[in-house]
C-alpha cells in the first residue's frame, strides 16, 4: 500500500497570484514545484523562444559549425551515425536536414538493436571507410565510445560526436565533442537530449551560412521537443519552452511524416499534447528500433509522399500494436512467474523470461515495478548469453548494488534507477541469490510515497480552475501533473466502457455531498471492481479535466489511484 504524503511548502500566495494575474491556487502548485522567484515564475510561466540560451554558447558548437562548414566547402561525404531510439532517430534527422539544407554530401546510418548494439561500433566505422565517409557526426552518442573513436581517427576520418550522456572516464580523442554534460561547458542548461543538442549545432551553422534565424524554428524545433518528451527528459527550463513551443508546430504541422503519424493513430490535432507523444506517437517511432529496425522510422520522417508516407505510418503503427501485445504477454508471464513461485519474497526481483524479446525486457521491469514496488530485473534469452534490464525505486541504487556482484556479469551497466545486463545462463540463479542476500532494503524502503499537491473537496472545483491548470503544462517527468486528494468519496454508479473493457465511469459522491463524474483506467478492472465491491466509501487522488464529447463540456474526474 502506497503512503499518500501532502506537500506543505510556504509563500504568500495572494501576492504571487495578483502579481502573475493568477490564483492563488494555482500560484500554491507552482510552489509546489519549488519554483520560486519572479524571473523563475515568469519563465515557467510566460517562458518562450526567446528565452531559449544562445547555442554558440556549448562548448565545441562554434568548432563543429566550422568544420561543418569546411566540409561541406570540400564536398566530402559526411555521415550521421544516431541512435535506434526517438531521440537518436530525430536527432538523425535533424541533423541530416541541417545539413543537407547546408549543401553537404550527407547520408546516415543507425545501428541495429540485437546485432550492432547501442551506439558506436566498429562494425559502423568500418561502413563508413568502405563507403568512402570523411566524416562521422554522431548523434544521442560517442561519449561512451573512445575505442571506436580511436579506430575511425585511424582510418584517416574526422570525428564529430554530438552527445548528452554522462561522461565516462575515458573522454574520446574526437576532433570535436558536443555535449552540454562536460564539466567545463559554459552552456547554463544541462539535461537536453541528443536531438535537442543536433538542433543547437545546426542553429549556429545556418547562422554561420547567414540563414533567416527563424528558419531553425519549424520542423527541426518540433523534431527536438518531440525527442525531449519522448526520451523522458526532465520538463523543466529550456525543455519546457522547447516542448511547449514544439506541441505548437505539431498541432499544425504540414509535415508528410509526422502528419501521417497523427492521422494513423486517429488523433484530434487540437488536442495533441506531451501525454500523446510519450504514449501514442513516440511508441510507434521507438517499435521500429525494438521489434524491427530504426531505419524505418526514419525513412517515415524522410517521405515526401502522402500516400507512401501513410503508408508507413501504418506500419510502425502496426508494429506498436504488436510490441504492446508482447509486452502484455510478457508482463503476464512475470507476475504469474512472482505469484505462484518463491520469488513473492524477494525484495530484489529477478524474472527469467526466455522467450522474450529483449527489447521489451525495460519495458516490462519498469510495469513490474510499478506493480509491486521492488527493484526489478526481467532477463531475456539471448544468442550467446542471457540478457536483461532493470529498473529501480529511491532506496536502490541498482548500478551500485550490481558492482558488488560484478564478477558474475560478461557485461553490466547504469545509473541508480535503471542498468543493463548480459550473464551467462548458469549464473542467473546466482544473481538472484546475491541481490537478495546483499538487499538491506527495509520494509519502509518498499512503501512508495505518493506526493499530493492539496486535500481538495469536489465542492471547491470549477470549469475556471480546471482550465487555469493548462498554464502549468506540458506536463511529464519533472513536470507532472498536480494530485489531489478528496476523503470519503462514495460511488453511487459505475460502468466498465472500452473496446478491451479497460475504462470505468462513475458517479462519484465526497464526504461534503458534492457529486462530480469520475473516469479510471486499469488493465486490471476485474479486480478493481471485486475490490470497489467491498468498500462502503474511499479515498481517491485525482486530476480534474474538461471532457469533450460531441459538442458538450462537462468537467470530469481522472482518478489516479485509491485506497
Amino acid at each position: 500500500m502506497a503512503k499518500w504524503m501532502e506537500i506543505r511548502k510556504g509563500a504568500d500566495f495572494q501576492a504571487v497570484g495578483e502579481r502573475f494575474q493568477i490564483t492563488p491556487f494555482t500560484a500554491r502548485l507552482i510552489r509546489n514545484k519549488d519554483i520560486v522567484g519572479e524571473e523563475a515564475i515568469e519563465e515557467y510561466l510566460h517562458g518562450g523562444l526567446a528565452d531559449l540560451h544562445p547555442a554558440s554558447l556549448m562548448k565545441g558548437i562554434p568548432e563543429a559549425a566550422a568544420l561543418l562548414t569546411e566540409k561541406i566547402r570540400q564536398k566530402v561525404l559526411i555521415r550521421i551515425i544516431g541512435d535506434y531510439d526517438i531521440d537518436g532517430v530525430c536527432a538523425t534527422y535533424i541533423l541530416l536536414k541541417g545539413l543537407e539544407k547546408a549543401g553537404a554530401r550527407v547520408d546516415t546510418d543507425i545501428p541495429d538493436r540485437k546485432k550492432d548494439g547501442y551506439g558506436l561500433n566498429m562494425e559502423l566505422i568500418r561502413r563508413a571507410r568502405e563507403a568512402g565517409v570523411d566524416t562521422i557526426v554522431t548523434c544521442d552518442n560517442g561519449i561512451a565510445a573512445p575505442a571506436e573513436i580511436a579506430f575511425a581517427k585511424e582510418m584517416g576520418m574526422t570525428v564529430i560526436v554530438t552527445d548528452h550522456h554522462e561522461l565516462q572516464e575515458t573522454v574520446p580523442d574526437a576532433d570535436v565533442i558536443v555535449n552540454p554534460r562536460q564539466p567545463d561547458c559554459p552552456y547554463p542548461y544541462k539535461k537536453l537530449c541528443g536531438a535537442a543538442v543536433a538542433w543547437k549545432l545546426v542553429q549556429k551553422l545556418w547562422d554561420g551560412l547567414s540563414y533567416p534565424p527563424e528558419l531553425a524554428y519549424g520542423d527541426l524545433l518540433m523534431f527536438a521537443a518531440f525527442a525531449t518528451v519522448g526520451d523522458v527528459m526532465d520538463l523543466t527550463g529550456e525543455n519546457r519552452i522547447l516542448v511547449k513551443e514544439g506541441l505548437k508546430l505539431l498541432r499544425r504541422t504540414g509535415h508528410p511524416g509526422m502528419s501521417a503519424l497523427i492521422e494513423v493513430n486517429e488523433l484530434s490535432r487540437e488536442r495533441l499534447g506531451a501525454y500523446h507523444i510519450g504514449f501514442v506517437l513516440g511508441p510507434c517511432i521507438n517499435a521500429s528500433g525494438r521489434l524491427d529496425t530504426a531505419k524505418r522510422a526514419l525513412e517515415l520522417l524522410n517521405t515526401e509522399d502522402r500516400a507512401q508516407a501513410l503508408a508507413r505510418a501504418g506500419e510502425l503503427k502496426r508494429l506498436n500494436d504488436e510490441r504492446k501485445a508482447l509486452t502484455e504477454k510478457g508482463v503476464e508471464q512475470a507476475v504469474e512467474q512472482i505469484e505462484q513461485g518463491s520469488l513473492k519474497n524477494d525484495k530484489v526481483l529477478v524474472v527469467y523470461l526466455p522467450d522474450c524479446h529483449e527489447s521489451l525486457a525495460g519495458i516490462i521491469a519498469g510495469r513490474i515495478r510499478e506493480r509491486y514496488y521492488r527493484p526489478v530485473f526481467v532477463l531475456t534469452k539471448g544468442e550467446e548469453a542471457v540478457k536483461g534490464s532493470g529498473r529501480s525505486i529511491e532506496a536502490y541504487s541498482m548500478f551500485e548494488e550490481m558492482s558488488r556482484c560484478r564478477e558474475l556479469f560478461l557485461k553490466y551497466g547504469g545509473h541508480p534507477m535503471a542498468a543493463g545486463l548480459s550473464i551467462p545462463q548458469e549464473r542467473v540463479e546466482e544473481f538472484r541469490s546475491r541481490l537478495n542476500e546483499d538487499c538491506r532494503l527495509t520494509e519502509e524502503d518498499l512503501t512508495e510515497v505518493i506526493h499530493i499537491d492539496m486535500a481538495l473537496p469536489f465542492s471547491c472545483l470549477s470549469e475556471r480552475l480546471t482550465e487555469e491548470l493548462a498554464l502549468l503544462e506540458p506536463f511529464g517527468k519533472g513536470n507532472t501533473k498536480p494530485v489531489f486528494a478528496a476523503r470519503n468519496v462514495r460511488v453511487l454508479e459505475s460502468r466498465v466502457l472500452g473496446k478491451n473493457r479497460n475504462v470505468l465511469r462513475m458517479k462519484l459522491m465526497d464526504e461534503s455531498g458534492s457529486e462530480q463524474e469520475g473516469i479510471y483506467f486499469s488493465s486490471r478492472m476485474q479486480e478493481v471492481l471485486a475490490d470497489l465491491q467491498g468498500r462502503p466509501a474511499m479515498h481517491i487522488l485525482y486530476y480534474p479535466e474538461i471532457d469533450e464529447y460531441r459538442g458538450q463540456r462537462r468537467l470530469q474526474l481522472r482518478i489516479l489511484n485509491y485506497c
